[in-house]
């Protein structure tokens, strides 16, 4: 027969393919599908293999897992040896506990009653339960459960407790089940009681992993309509996130010892087909260990992913198979032109979407422990800590590889300038292992291009003026007062004399530039903003600021009465030099429907930038990410900003904010991520370059969330810019970074040194700067001690409305 990708073959094709000997040509097509969904990637999962109970009910002939109670020290594994168990794995970085126990044994066998009665448990499930619930809360291992049937009651309870379970078909043949087959005496292997409980699985909304057996001595076409079965099932519920093929291995003690195993071949087309059958979406999965020294021919066959894999336990279903070494695992993936990824026992697809497949007990571990694409994240870092960036992406910065990849063509379109896609974006962002390489290589080269080997930055000092705001935006831990999110510290409004001692002293230290924004009080109107000009330019005349975020602009010409056009050509006039293009967070509303509902929406942060350009201001333009969002709203975010560039050329520059977590209110209420990890900020650097170019030439990286290590290494991934030295820095030290709050000039120099690029102090428009003023600022003494002014009372005196968005 013929084969085409789209549409996905119907249950009379997928029949039709048992005619089909040629592996290589199925194989082939299963290839080009599963890159389609999973790129270059195969994933894996990192665990700890808990046997609870050997014991079962059912006696399937090539079973030695299953045991009789007079074979076995304990009928039961212990809570006591479940925890130890899962804290071994925990220490050797294992993220599962895969629980795999026999069916209902106390049916069978009067030891199982006793023990449970014994130790207060009226049935086997419900000790499974207590298991697993100890070891989520002692260890942090999330469970997997392989419990077999379950009822409805029985499913929903462990779900508060599992993110995933498992049960696998094995077939859905009954002819394996009469006298003489394998299944024949194990009535939970009765087809359609298993397919009930896969239907329940997904009416439970539980994410759920299946699978067939094959070698059993079931027929290639009843191979399809098992496969057929699960897919009719996961085309009405959506919950089955992986669908296994396992190999059938002859093991002695059983009635199967002398059965014939499956050939490679048998192996290699059933995954094929399997990957066929279910498309580019589905995770198709080989158990390594039950096949060593053909790993790439499987990984050939169409799977993209491995299974779970264990440093600690052996595998007890298959104990005559051990696992590879996670490194072995890694050079056989390479060896197929692939890369190798831990994932959690829960796919990515069904964490992102946690509102329907994650029950609220467990929703804010799993979001603690992923990435935007719903991955773990694999090592400790997160913006503003002091911990050093993992050693592997320094090095891969350092020294990417040259290797060709499946993103080639995407990075020689943005090479050329030629406008990216939703898509294409998201596909950059998606790249790991050579592949972000290939990205992070492409953007360097093309700042190479564009900047040379200078790195720029400016003396500056930033002057927070109050701290009192009446917007509830979840991400910010620097707000004060009533109306804000939350109630830490003294509010503060700096009087004009503090503000004008902070310009002179900064000028006097070599500063070109203050950055001044605030919290938006509710007492201030537009004239405050005017206001903020006048002292500034009084005391210095000479200074330039670059103030005040479309936010504040918004809110600052709505108390005036005035147009967007009219009350930036009044700041203009008052001595404005330049706008931050802060208060963009994600540029896309059902973002900011949840960390900024009252703020602008998007396309007014865009009307004020495009009308701030209008009237001849430069303004920058900023991302902060990390935090709940997804790739495609980093690329729409992007998309906005480039297309708004190639309008009006407005923008001077692209400033990556990563999110800081430790105070944030929406991450300490379990509502958001850690920050992005370290390869999604290096990313987001890379990207930026290569998706705005050749429109927007700066791209910059923030030392105060990436720290010098964090930016040193954004120096080889497309940036040509580190910013100011702040000297004094109290938003992202409220939200919680440890990185100081200010670089001084010959310290910000000698970084950019050590990366063998060549320091340039600029001014906020990228022009040169004077040697009397750069000489200034190295010779700068110590800052005198900032005062806060104490906010008077306020809630009296406000006379006009508050300003928010309703439209979110």
């Amino acid at each position: 027969m013929s084969f085409t990708i789209h549409p996905r073959p119907t249950d009379e094709q997928a029949l039709r393919l048992e005619s089909v000997s040629d592996t290589s040509e199925i194989a082939r097509l299963a290839c080009t599908l599963r890159d389609q969904g999973f790129g270059d990637t195969i994933t894996y999962s990192k665990k700890v293999f808990i046997p609870l109970t050997q014991l079962c009910r059912d006696v399937c002939h090539y079973c030695t897992f299953a045991q009789t109670p007079r074979h076995l020290e304990s009928v039961y594994l212990s809570l006591e040896e479940v925890i130890d168990v899962a804290r071994n794995g925990a220490e050797m970085g294992c993220k599962e506990a895969l629980f795999t126990l026999g069916e209902k044994p106390e049916l069978r066998y009067r030891a199982a009653r006793e023990w449970l009665e014994s130790h207060g448990y009226s049935s086997t499930i419900e000790y499974l339960g207590e298991a697993a619930k100890r070891v989520l809360e002692e260890t942090g291992l999330l469970p997997h459960l392989n419990p077999g049937n379950l009822t409805t009651e029985e499913l929903t309870a462990l779900r508060k407790i599992a993110p995933s379970m498992g049960i696998m078909l094995e077939s859905a043949s009954e002819r394996l089940t009469e006298k003489g087959m394998p299944h024949y005496g194990s009535p939970d292997k009765i087809p359609e009681v298993r397919l009930d409980t896969l239907r329940r699985l997904g009416e439970g909304r539980v994410p759920t992993t299946t699978g067939i057996l094959i070698g059993i001595g079931e027929t290639r076409l009843e191979r399809i309509e098992s496969l057929l079965a699960i897919r009719n099932i996961h085309d009405k519920f959506g919950h089955i996130q992986e669908v296994i093929i396992q190999n059938f291995r002859a093991k002695p003690g059983t009635k199967m010892k002398n059965a014939p195993e499956p050939d490679l071949d048998e192996l290699l087309w059933t995954i094929a087909v399997a990957r066929v059958l279910f498309g580019s979406e589905m995770s198709i999965q080989a158990p390594p260990n039950l096949s060593p020294g053909v790993l790439p021919q499987i990984v050939n066959s169409g799977i993209n992913d491995w299974g779970g894999v264990s440093p600690l336990t052996p595998d007890y279903v298959n104990p005559e198979a051990p696992w590879p070494h996670l490194q072995e695992l890694s050079r056989a993936t390479e060896s197929a032109g692939k890369y190798l990824h831990e994932r959690l026992t829960v796919y990515p697809d069904y964490i992102r979407d946690a509102d329907t497949w994650i029950a609220d007990e467990l929703k804010t571990t799993l979001l603690d422990r992923v990435d935007a694409e719903g991955m773990p994240r694999v090592d400790s870092w997160c913006p503003g800590d002091t911990k050093d960036p993992p050693i592997e992406f320094l090095d891969r910065v350092a020294q990417p590889s040259s290797r060709s990849t499946r993103l080639s063509e995407v990075l020689e379109q943005a090479g050329n300038g030629e406008d990216l896609n939703e898509a294409q974006i998201v596909s950059l962002f998606e790249a790991r292992g050579d592949e972000f390489d290939a990205v992070v290589q492409s953007a360097d080269e093309l700042r190479k291009q564009v900047n040379g080997d200078v790195v720029s930055y400016v003396v500056n000092r930033n002057i927070n003026y109050t701290n009192i705001c009446y917007f509830k935006c979840q991400f910010c831990a620097f707000s004060k007062g009533k109306l804000s999110e939350n109630l830490r510290g003294r509010p503060y409004d700096l009087s004009d004399e503090e503000i004008q001692r902070r310009v002179t002293e900064a000028w006097n230290r070599g500063a070109t530039e203050v950055c001044m924004q605030g919290g938006i009080h509710p007492e201030y109107t537009g004239s405050k903003y005017v206001d903020i000009l006048s002292a500034v330019k009084n005391a210095v005349p000479d200074m330039h600021i670059h103030a005040f975020s479309p936010l504040e602009v918004w809110q600052g010409a709505a108390t005036s009465n005035r147009s967007l056009k009219g009350y930036l050509q009044e700041l203009k006039e008052a001595g404005l030099g330049t706008l931050p293009g802060t208060a963009a967070e994600i540029l896309d509303d059902e973002v900011r429907a949840v960390i900024c509902a009252d703020k602008i929406n998007t396309a007014q942060w865009l009307e004020v930038m495009e009308t701030a350009h209008e009237v001849g201001f430069r303004t920058t333009a900023t991302i902060m990410y990390g935090h709940i969002e997804e790739p495609k709203h980093w690329a729409r975010h992007l998309i906005r900003i480039r297309d708004l560039q190639k309008k009006t050329g407005g923008f001077t520059e692209f400033v990556p904010l990563p999110f800081v977590h430790m105070e944030a209110p929406m991450y300490l209420k379990g509502k958001a991520r850690r920050g992005p990890t370290f390869r999604e900020a290096i990313l987001m650097h890379a990207i930026a370059r290569l998706v705005l170019h050749p429109h927007i030439t700066n791209i910059q990286a923030s030392w105060v969330k990436l720290g010098h290590k964090g930016v040193a290494a954004a120096l080889n991934a497309g940036c040509n810019d580190l910013g100011g030295t702040l000297m004094n820095e109290s938003i992202s030290r409220a939200a919680g970074t440890l990185h100081g709050q200010e670089t001084s000039p010959d310290r910000m120099e000698e970084l950019i040194r050590s990366v063998g690029r060549i320091p340039r102090q600029r001014t906020t428009l990228y022009g040169d700067v004077e040697e009397s003023i750069h000489s200034r600022g190295l010779r700068a003494m110590p800052l005198d001690e900032i005062e806060n002014t104490p906010a008077r009372k306020y809630e009296r005196l406000r006379t006009h409305e508050l300003v928010r968005n309703q439209a979110l």
